[in-house]
């Protein structure tokens, strides 16, 4: 199962990852501020009327009911689209704090093995030098 994730993240264009990073991040601040501005614009629905109180024999009764309970839905649907933006806002934050982070380590990893390098290269030459 190793294997397979190793093939996984050796297959992934770590460089277009991390330099596409900030316009995601830019992306998702930008729909987050979109769906924050939509949704505090909407005007707040009608209460939908008591089923006691809608006339079923009047058609005019039973199309405001449904006008209210859509205007109920559509607020509902709102409120969602904002917290589905806010989460998408924080995943986009945190994939950037992710591949900062793999950045920095991919880094530490470049470094620590050009030090093992050069310190087996010397080893090598003094032990043919002795």
């Amino acid at each position: 199962m190793a294997i397979g994730w190793m093939t996984v993240l050796k297959s992934v264009p770590w460089g277009d990852v991390i330099s596409n990073a900030p316009a995601i991040a830019d992306g998702a601040q930008k729909l987050w501020g979109a769906a924050r501005n939509k949704v505090g614009a909407a005007p707040e629905p009608a209460p939908a009327p008591p089923a006691s109180a809608v006339d079923p024999e009047s058609p005019l009764a039973a199309f405001e009911a449904r006008i209210a309970q859509l205007e109920a839905n559509t607020l509902a649907l709102r409120q969602q689209m904002l917290e589905s933006s806010e989460l998408i806002t924080r995943l986009a934050d945190q994939n950037s704090a992710l591949i900062r982070r793999i950045e920095i380590l991919r880094r530490r990893l470049v470094m620590a093995l050009l030090a093992v390098t050069v310190l087996a290269a010397s080893g090598l030459a003094v032990t043919l030098l002795r």
